[in-house]
């Protein structure tokens, strides 16, 4: 799974414009220069199918759609933001 995921270079993009509270797919490909609505379909897809982020449709004209992180999808960025950390340490070391 965390192949996967990291796999998608746009996977990381996506849950720090979710954090971020950039939550409509519209808005995402706006923000992010290069991310193309086709590309981050897929991302979003893949990533709820893991369980990481969940997608919220509103009854209402026109339709209205918005993603947000799972209770579990919370977890795994924390894990994440770890490996980020430490990879800052490592290179500090070098």
């Amino acid at each position: 799974m965390v192949e996967s995921i990291c796999g998608c270079k746009w996977s990381l993009t996506v849950y720090k414009l979710l954090a971020h509270a950039v939550n409509r797919p519209g808005e995402m490909v706006r923000r992010v220069e290069g991310l193309s609505t086709k590309v981050l379909n897929e991302c979003l897809r893949r990533n709820i199918e893991y369980g990481i982020i969940e997608r919220i449709a509103f009854n209402e004209v026109p339709p209205r759609v918005e993603y947000r992180l799972t209770p579990f999808g919370e977890k795994f960025i924390k894990i994440l933001t770890e490996l980020e950390n430490l990879q800052s340490e490592m290179e500090q070391q070098q």
